[in-house]
């Protein structure tokens, strides 16, 4: 082609262009725009995309050794499950009637999306649906709360971006798993125990078959709402299922004419899980870090240490009325039974109708009464090494110097007292005596390495008359000591966690601390064993070896009235605390009835647990302790008698007699009576008679006998008086 016809036709071409220019400029701009609006699509969706979305909020749950479901946490009610988890046929089932072509598309229907995109358009507005399982993923991850007409189109972006940056089976498995399927349940794990009471690997064809049948409209389509509807839905995701091959005919009219089987909605949960729930969030927070908000979320599973049937035995008795005597019906309890070689909490009632919402006494401190005697005064003075459980101490009516005066209960003072009898009898002043013979900030000292950290200055902590009190949980770990070598050890709830991932959560260390040496902790074990033996913990019935402390205190409101009633116990497996009380001691609130309402109450629980597993009978003495001895009765004697005897070396002796008591540890000192006061002439031990050597035929002797206490130092009332005399 020559020069000329090239300049021919290229005037002729720019001839065109310039008579349609405007065409042109116009289809330019519509190529331009669609390119840049498909590169949009395809390469804009990360802006679309959210990271923490993929990442579907678990529900966390706490279970027991056997299993037992205490609770779950949750913003969304999923279990999460892995693909490998699901069955192929459920899987099959929710491609069969949601999206046939799943593996082949990239994520979208072009038809599909044009025809929405179009109609959304025209209208201005989201009307028009039907989306892949890639877009329904991406539509309920990313854009659930838009509600803008350019929903469709980001839509779109993300579900290409999931396509471009996740596997088909990554894809899959998050849409099973954030599927709604009505009455808050989210994701076939959490549906299949809801609806079937399975583990997802379990679910039958059919069953599967019902889950993908409620996808389109979940509570439409549930059978718990309409179970006709519910199985025509099935039988057509069945018959879905046989079209593309998952299933042949035979199978698929087999199933279809099988009757939905529901698991039974009508379970009430066991009222007695919350209380030991509550406890384990607290600590959940307080040794792992993990608050509700990261529990709702985290998908976490919490193994606990809780014995059901012992939580049960607990909260059965708990519910007793006859261990409740207030001035109304509004009378409450908690109770802690810990297991005393870990410290592993076995059962916790919080109150005896606990709801999450309610007042948790388990964590609420309270004035622990008579309770603090052992662990604010006796257990600190014999670990100070002055004070022994026989020594004698002043049992009287003492003002201090800050003008603090205090009773005993029954109005009596005795004088002095044993250590072990002001235990026993759980008097007040030998108590408070002994608090300021040792010394307020010792004894707190001693309280602190038992994580009881007091503000309290005054010498009513002896009677454990506190400003803010202590928790019965502390009490636990506090009456833990004795039985444990004199060591604290943290209570603990929560055996394991373990995320999502089942990768174990690393909780902070179990604190413990050396608080008494081993001959302090066992003395005070068995001055306390002498409460339930012989003082005032002798209320109820407990066949078995049992140690503990009863506790009271004043009404603040009502004069005479109890606020308080407390009973710490100690058997050689378990450490209990009960409390008996009203949340709020206001002058219409008030117990009339004392410790031995708890005393009965901690019996009946471990009567209980004895017949489920036997319990031991007595204590086991450690090896690096000498056993305290029983106390000693000391005997009224007024058979006393006096004789004269011939023979032996003087030819004449006389011989005192009396009947000795059965304690051979007594010891019996013998006097002859003078013009002013007795001569003692000797003693025996554990025997009812006495020899006179050498007496005065012209002079008439008079003697008694006084027996004497080796433990205490205490001597008993005299004998009657009997004289040795000749009868001429």
């Amino acid at each position: 082609m020559d020069k000329e016809k090239i300049h021919k036709l290229f005037q002729s071409v720019w001839s065109w262009i310039k008579r349609y220019k405007w065409y042109s400029i116009i289809f330019a701009s519509m190529f331009l725009l669609s390119v840049l609006g498909y590169l949009f699509i395809i390469f804009g969706g990360r802006i679309v995309f959210d990271e923490r979305a993929v990442i579907l909020p678990t529900a966390s749950k706490v279970v027991a050794e056997d299993g037992t479901v205490l609770g779950k946490l949750y913003n969304e009610n999923r279990d999460y499950v892995t693909l490998e988890q699901i069955p192929d046929h459920v899987e099959e089932a929710f491609i069969a009637i949601e999206d046939q072509s799943f593996y082949e598309h990239a994520g979208i229907s072009l038809p599909a999306v044009t025809r929405a995109i179009y109609r959304d358009i025209i209208a201005m507005s989201k009307v028009e649906g039907g989306s892949t399982i890639t877009q329904q993923l991406a539509k309920n991850l990313f854009l659930v709360h838009d509600k803008t007409w350019m929903r469709k189109t980001k839509e779109v972006m993300a579900s290409v971006y999931l396509e471009r940056n996740y596997t088909k089976s990554q894809i899959l498995e998050l849409y099973l798993n954030e599927v709604y399927l009505a009455h808050g349940i989210y994701g076939v794990g959490t549906a299949a125990d809801y609806f079937f009471g399975k583990d997802i690997k379990d679910v039958t064809i059919e069953e599967g078959a019902m889950l993908a049948a409620m996808v389109k409209a979940p509570n439409s389509y549930s059978p718990l709402h309409d179970l006709e509807k519910a199985k025509q839905r099935r039988d057509l995701v069945l018959q879905q299922m046989e079209s593309v091959g998952d299933i042949s005919t035979e199978q698929m009219l087999k199933l279809q004419a099988t009757e939905i089987k529901i698991k039974d909605q009508k379970e009430e949960r066991d009222p007695w899980l919350d209380d030991y729930f509550a406890y384990v969030l607290e600590e959940l927070e307080t040794t792992y870090g993990l608050s509700r908000d990261a529990l709702k979320r985290g998908g976490y599973t919490v193994e606990v240490h809780m014995d059901p049937a012992i939580q049960k035995i607990a909260y059965d008795q708990m519910q007793d009325n006859d261990f409740y005597h207030g001035s109304n019906n509004a009378v409450d309890g908690s109770f802690v039974l810990m297991e005393q070689k870990t410290g592993q909490l076995k059962a916790l009632i919080a109150g005896r109708d606990f709801q999450l919402t309610d007042t948790n006494h388990l964590l609420t401190k309270k004035q622990p009464g008579s309770v603090m005697k052992p662990l604010a005064v006796y257990g600190p003075a014999m670990q100070l090494g002055k004070y022994q459980p026989y020594d004698m101490i002043p049992d009287r009516d003492i003002e201090y110097d800050d003008g603090y005066r205090v009773q005993n209960v029954d109005g009596q003072f005795a004088g002095e007292v044993s250590m072990i009898q002001a235990v026993v009898e759980s008097k007040n002043a030998p108590a408070v005596w002994l608090l300021d013979q040792i010394g307020i900030s010792y004894s707190k000292s001693i309280l602190e390495k038992m994580h009881i950290d007091i503000s309290d200055q005054g010498l009513a902590i002896a009677l454990g008359g506190l400003k803010r009190g202590i928790t019965p949980i502390q009490v636990a770990e506090g009456y833990r000591t004795f039985i444990s070598g004199g060591q604290w050890l943290e209570a603990r709830s929560v055996r394991s966690v373990y995320n999502r991932e089942q990768e174990q959560v690393q909780p902070k260390g179990q604190k413990q601390e050396n608080v008494f040496n081993s001959q302090t902790a066992w003395n005070m074990l068995r001055m306390l064993e002498g409460v339930t033996k012989e003082g005032t913990g002798t209320a109820g019935e407990y066949a078995k070896a049992l140690a503990g402390k009863t506790g009271s205190t004043q009404h603040p409101k009502r004069e005479g009235a109890i606020k308080d009633a407390w009973f710490a116990g100690i058997t050689p497996e378990y450490v209990t605390a009960a409390w008996i009380g009203y949340e709020n001691a206001t002058a219409e609130n008030y117990l009339t009835t004392g410790s031995e309402a708890t005393t009965r109450l901690t019996k009946s629980i471990l009567t209980e647990i004895d017949k489920r597993l036997p319990l031991t009978a007595k204590f086991e003495q450690p090896g690096d302790v000498e056993d305290l001895p029983e106390p000693i009765q000391l005997p009224t004697i007024n058979d006393f008698t006096a004789s004269i005897q011939f023979g032996g070396f003087s030819l004449l002796r006389g011989e005192l007699n009396w009947t000795p008591a059965e304690d051979k540890r007594i010891v019996y000192r013998i006097y002859e009576r003078g013009e002013d006061e007795g001569h003692l002439i000797g003693e025996v031990e554990g025997k009812g008679t006495y020899t006179v050597s050498r007496i005065n035929v012209f002079h008439t002797g008079e003697y008694y006998v006084v027996p004497y206490n080796p433990l205490t130092k205490q001597q008993g009332e005299p004998s009657n008086i009997a004289s040795l005399e000749f009868d001429f």
